[in-house]
């Protein structure tokens, strides 16, 4: 009895857990969904535990192949196929030439004008009226300001009365010196009288000469009560209202005129530029015209390019101790006005020259560790890295100062995917100048310098 309450208990198990199986311990027969064969004859109850267990192993361990199965075909969903064989990268390759190349330095310049004057009043007086427009372009001569003339006019016809009286006495003063001179002569009056008649002849002639200098002095101050502009220019507004009292001095400043045409363009080097195109120049990679007669061309910030050109006509005989630069000067013609004083700008000196110069493509030239390179193609067709040291820029191309020789050829385009002596696929570039070389572009400093090693 007490062997089958164990037995139905684990039938009761075993019905728990594997709902498909129906065991029958009573008539010691298992009886079930999945047919057994070739058991061993043993007692009931201990046959139907064993095909229990073999039961219950077999429905836990299916599911788990399964799952296994999903997932090992996941996993290698994600991995790509092996590709069959490495390919030779394609590359485009230069022949590398020599030429003088015209070399274009672009500076950032500041407009100024070329005459700029300060109207001041000359005299002292109220001002009547301003007779011109604000920030209007004005001619040489055109009245700018016009001041009270009364009170000049009234000054002026009073000199010019005394002047007259001085002319009347002269004139009294010469008469009586003409009667004495002869009478003199025969003894007739005493040596004092013709002295003093001399003495009289010469003093209301000091006079009159005294009096027309007043007079000149009051007609010169009646004109100066007439403002006028010295020179054609853009005038600045007027810094004293109608009716105000103006005196000469500094308190005396009206307005400005700037002239407009020809426009100064100013812009600077540095000492570590000047030293730099020193060495160049000595060292044959740089020529600059004779006197430094270069040609300025203006290019406004939005682009514009300004139709007239114009010459360096100054350089500054010593740097600035504020800044440390060298100061360089261009007159340009501005008839249409484009030009301002103040005005931010872009100058592009042309007229420097690099004789036998090598140009590469930016993009051939690449960045090391301690220095710039570029492959090169040796003669068994293979690559090598070759320390270059490179200048400026040039358009889209870079100068090379150091480091390839004409004649040698060198990867253009995919040098990111070249490794040294490995396999290539090349492919000639159109051409065998270096692009860029016909067409003369800004030259700017390379922002990594003259860099140069042993190794990239």
């Amino acid at each position: 009895m007490g062997v089958n309450m164990n037995m139905n208990t684990a039938a009761r198990l075993e019905d728990d857990w594997l709902p498909p199986l129906a065991t029958d311990l009573g008539n010691g027969n298992c009886k079930g969904s999945y047919p057994v064969k070739n058991l061993e004859k043993d007692s009931g109850p201990a046959q139907c535990m064993r095909l229990a267990g073999a039961r219950f192993s077999s429905r836990i361990g299916l599911p788990i192949a399964f799952l296994a199965g999903v997932f090992g075909l996941l996993a290698g969903c994600g991995k790509e196929p092996v590709s069959p064989a490495h390919q030779p990268p394609d590359v485009t390759v230069m022949t590398v030439t020599a030429r003088d190349t015209p070399v274009t330095f672009e500076f950032v310049a500041q407009t100024q004008s070329s005459r700029e004057v300060e109207i001041r009043a000359r005299v002292a007086g109220f001002l009547d009226r301003r007779l011109y427009t604000e920030g209007d372009l004005v001619k040489a001569g055109q009245t700018l300001f016009q001041m009270d003339r009364k009170p000049f006019e009234a000054a002026l016809l009073s000199a010019q009365g005394q002047l007259a009286q001085q002319q009347a006495r002269w004139e009294v003063a010469k008469a009586t010196l003409a009667r004495v001179r002869p009478l003199a002569a025969q003894n007739a009056v005493s040596k004092m009288d013709l002295d003093n008649a001399v003495g009289e002849e010469r003093q209301t002639r000091a006079a009159m000469l005294a009096a027309e200098g007043a007079v000149r002095t009051e007609q010169l101050n009646l004109s100066y009560t007439t403002i006028t502009s010295p020179l054609t220019g853009l005038s600045s507004f007027a810094k004293k209202q109608e009716g105000s009292y103006v005196t000469p001095g500094e308190s005396g400043l009206l307005t400005s005129v700037s002239q407009m045409d020809p426009i100064y363009v100013n812009f600077s080097l540095s000492e570590n530029e000047t030293l730099k195109y020193r060495d160049e120049i000595a060292a044959g990679r740089l020529k600059f015209p004779l006197r430094s007669d270069f040609v300025v061309e203006v290019v406004l910030a939005d682009g514009t390019v300004v139709p007239d050109r114009g010459q360096v006509n100054f350089l500054a005989p010593s740097f600035s101790q504020a800044t440390g630069t060298f100061l360089v000067r261009a007159v340009v013609a501005n008839p249409a006005g484009m030009l301002r004083p103040g005005q931010f700008v872009r100058a592009l000196a042309k007229g420097a020259t690099r004789p036998n110069a090598i140009l590469v493509p930016q993009k051939a030239v690449l960045e090391g560790a301690r220095s710039h390179f570029v492959w090169v193609i040796n003669a068994e067709g293979k690559p090598e890295q070759r320390v270059v040291e490179v200048g400026d820029w040039h358009g889209d191309d870079w100068f090379i100062s150091k480091g390839l020789l004409p004649g040698e050829r060198i990867v253009v385009d995919g040098a990111i995917r070249v490794t040294p002596g490995g396999p290539l696929n090349i492919v000639e570039a159109p051409g065998t100048a270096s692009p860029g070389a016909a067409a003369e572009q800004p030259a700017k400093a390379s922002p990594a310098g003259a860099a140069s090693g042993n190794s990239p």
